[in-house]
């Protein structure tokens, strides 16, 4: 994953300038790198000879960047093919460990390579798959009944279509294999008009890539996991790119980082729920600048917190989701 955009053979990725200011002050210790697409920040990171990276990525084809960097910087940096769901797995010497750091945008090199069915200019078969996945999008899109469509469209995408879609999908899949363009003139079918600012499919391919990628389930185990492995006083940094990643990464640093109470009626007290403590209450955003050179990293929002306390139950964190990640066991017959 990790995203990144490409200007004269370069890679750069978004808001890299405000995460080095941020973490720059725990400089020299591990970061771990948990989206490292093409290794932007790995390498930026890097370049200051007292610090050390740890990175992984699911997407195997990002290898061939970490072999490189490998290479370069030999002892200071390793790879590891996995999910960041399953971080917990690393052998890591937590009190060497600074931060921990999520960039949840999917990568240049993804959209480019039609064959993954990213891009809406794709006319290949659909798959959408970001690395060590089950099953593909056109599994999803051939097997999946109406109604589930209709949960995936409308949580996953907030696409208010979403019902008509999942129909005229059914409906066509009846007489023919759906792949990429296909699906692009189904929605465009159904929604006849144009926005301006988003691809009229925009919604429905997130609402797939989110299915498909277990994102949710993937993001709020890695943010637990980040939680548990990361010693008091390092700092967790997430950039997302839509609203519904936003909600999570939010609610998760601003619930943990209040002191509550048991009792209204009860003065305040401090107890074992406030791990963080957040010094931006607002995400930080792209600069002019940047949103000059690369458009497209308006989504962009960066949060971070800094770790306080180690006892944590988040349980009301899990509840708080249930419903999304419930829709991403959604059945459907392979």
């Amino acid at each position: 994953m990790s995203a990144t955009i490409k200007l004269e053979n370069k890679h750069f990725p978004v808001l890299l300038k405000e995460l080095i200011s941020i973490i720059s002050p725990l400089y020299g210790g591990t970061f771990l790198d948990c989206t490292f697409g093409q290794g932007g920040y790995s390498k930026k990171i890097l370049e200051k000879k007292n610090n050390k990276v740890i990175a992984i990525d699911r997407d195997k084809e990002v290898s061939l960047h970490a072999n490189e960097i490998e290479k370069k910087y030999k002892n200071r940096f390793s790879f590891y093919n996995i999910k960041f769901s399953e971080i917990n797995n690393i052998k890591i010497k937590s009190k060497n460990l600074k931060g921990i750091i999520f960039d949840l945008g999917y990568s240049n090199n993804q959209i480019k390579d039609l064959s993954r069915g990213f891009s809406f200019k794709s006319t290949g078969k659909l798959n959408m798959m970001m690395g060590r996945n089950s099953f593909s999008c056109h599994e999803v899109i051939s097997s999946m009944s109406e109604e589930n469509l209709n949960k995936i469209f409308k949580n996953f995408g907030e696409e208010k279509f979403s019902k008509k879609i999942a129909k005229k999908i059914v409906e066509t899949r009846k007489t023919k294999k759906i792949n990429t363009e296909d699906l692009t003139t189904i929605v465009n079918s159904v929604k006849k008009f144009t926005n301006y600012k988003i691809n009229n499919s925009t919604k429905i391919f997130q609402a797939l890539r989110i299915y498909v990628n277990k994102e949710i389930s993937e993001l709020i185990t890695g943010l637990i996991n980040a939680f548990n492995l990361l010693p008091i006083g390092g700092i967790i940094v997430v950039v997302t790119f839509h609203s519904i990643e936003d909600k999570i990464v939010k609610f998760f640093f601003k619930n943990y980082s209040e002191i509550k109470n048991s009792s209204r009626y009860l003065p305040n007290k401090e107890n074992n729920t406030k791990c963080f403590d957040l010094i931006n209450k607002k995400p930080i955003t792209p600069s002019n600048a940047e949103l000059k050179l690369n458009p497209p990293s308006r989504s962009g929002k960066l949060r971070f917190a800094i770790k306080t306390n180690s006892e944590s139950n988040f349980e009301d964190f899990i509840r708080k989701f249930k419903k999304l990640t419930d829709i991403e066991e959604l059945k459907f017959d392979k």
